[in-house]
């Protein structure tokens, strides 16, 4: 049995392609990010991946929508969106599949 700690991972990132990870892998990508409230990702979007966001606890706002606890948000590829932390101690589950290195793009996607 081996132990880590979420606060030595890459902004929460501990299985993926990121250094440290517990699983190194471009298969998936798994985080539990914590926010302050006011933190804010401008908008952006994946051309390979779809994300699954789960609200664990706290409130967000993507695309000028609120959610709460309980809700799980799925981005495919090319969609995009906006992402700001509402309340203080607000924490996600986040998935990425696949896991795709350098697919994260500022703006809306054209094609």
């Amino acid at each position: 049995m081996k132990k880590f700690k979420l606060s030595d991972m890459k902004k929460g990132w501990f299985v993926g392609n990121f250094y440290p990870s517990i699983i190194p892998t471009n298969d998936v990508e798994v985080a539990v990010k914590e926010y302050k409230k006011g933190d804010y990702e401008n908008r952006h979007f994946h051309k390979i991946a779809t994300e699954i966001t789960v609200i664990i606890s706290g409130k967000v706002k993507m695309n000028d929508i609120i959610y709460k606890e309980g809700d799980i948000i799925v981005m495919e590829p090319c969609e995009s969106t906006d992402f700001e932390c509402l309340e203080n101690g607000t924490k996600n589950v986040v998935v990425k599949y696949p896991g795709a290195s350098d697919d994260k793009y500022e703006g809306e996607y054209n094609e």
